[in-house]
């Protein structure tokens, strides 16, 4: 009788336990995964702003992955030899804090950049800025467009 009744408290730790374990993870909330578009160049420090708030608002660095996918006349905001000085400071704070910066190959094309003359940090999204958002959000990303 003895042995039972160590096995049934034994059994009734182990599920406590694990509904503990549980419970702290229902509690815990995801890392946060957006996709932000940015289409028209005189949004562009808005976005940007948008993003920086996104940053702070889910605790700093690195606890949202955060992906800017630019293309159309909201890609010239981000020329090296044009951008604005308030535009390049947030890009080079947002970039370092972890925000990936995706530019549109079929925009590059058509303005006639490569990815050097645009600021650092920038991938290529190689089949095109709608074909890469639309990669984002079947990956789970959630979609903003400010």
């Amino acid at each position: 009788m003895e042995r039972r009744s160590l096995m049934q408290a034994g059994l009734a730790s182990l599920f406590g336990l694990l509904g503990v374990g549980s419970a702290r993870a229902a509690t815990e909330s995801p890392r946060q995964r957006v996709a932000y578009h940015l289409a028209d160049q005189d949004r562009a420090l808005f976005v940007l702003g948008n993003i920086q708030n996104h940053v702070d608002g889910t605790g700093g660095p690195g606890r949202a992955d955060i992906r800017l996918v630019i293309h159309g006349p909201g890609l010239r905001a981000f020329h090296a030899i044009s951008a604005d000085q308030a535009i390049a400071a947030l890009a080079e704070r947002l970039m370092k804090a972890g925000v990936g910066f995706d530019a549109c190959a079929n925009t590059m094309k058509a303005q006639g950049v490569k990815l050097d003359d645009l600021l650092p940090g920038f991938a290529v999204a190689s089949k095109g800025g709608v074909v890469r958002l639309t990669e984002l959000q079947q990956s789970g990303y959630a979609y903003l467009r400010p």
